[in-house]
């Protein structure tokens, strides 16, 4: 493409880019958005605010949000899983286990079956 006929095809562009300029500048939409542009930022400089404290105003989030989760979430490992505690109702032993791997729940669950076992569930604790 020749060097003339980009400048002519730039040139097509910008005049289109200006009509579409010119229509929107006309557009009372835009025209009311500009106003509240202008006295917002008016009113945050009288009040010597940034847009993030506009934002944190409008729309508040938890001040930390590493406090908002538990304390080994916080650390970036998984949360402390809940204790669960069993009591076998033949023999009267209780088990507490925070996990399903644990050795004496497991041969519990392998003679009498899970869902058995899981009804000898006493308490879940966090």
């Amino acid at each position: 493409m020749s060097l003339l006929s980009t400048y002519m095809q730039k040139e097509q562009l910008l005049k289109q880019l200006t009509e579409e300029l010119h229509n929107m500048e006309s557009d009372q939409r835009l025209k009311a958005e500009l106003e509240f542009k202008e006295k917002l930022e008016a009113l945050m400089k009288e009040f010597n605010k940034s847009a993030a404290d506009v934002i944190d105003l409008l729309d508040p989030k938890p001040a930390n949000k590493a406090a908002a989760k538990s304390p080994s979430a916080a650390a970036g490992g998984r949360r402390k899983r809940k204790l669960k505690i069993y009591k076998n109702p033949n023999t009267g032993e209780v088990v507490e286990t925070r996990g399903g791997n644990q050795k004496t729940l497991k041969a519990w669950k392998d003679e009498f079956g899970n869902d058995t076992v899981e009804s000898w569930l006493v308490r879940i604790e966090e």
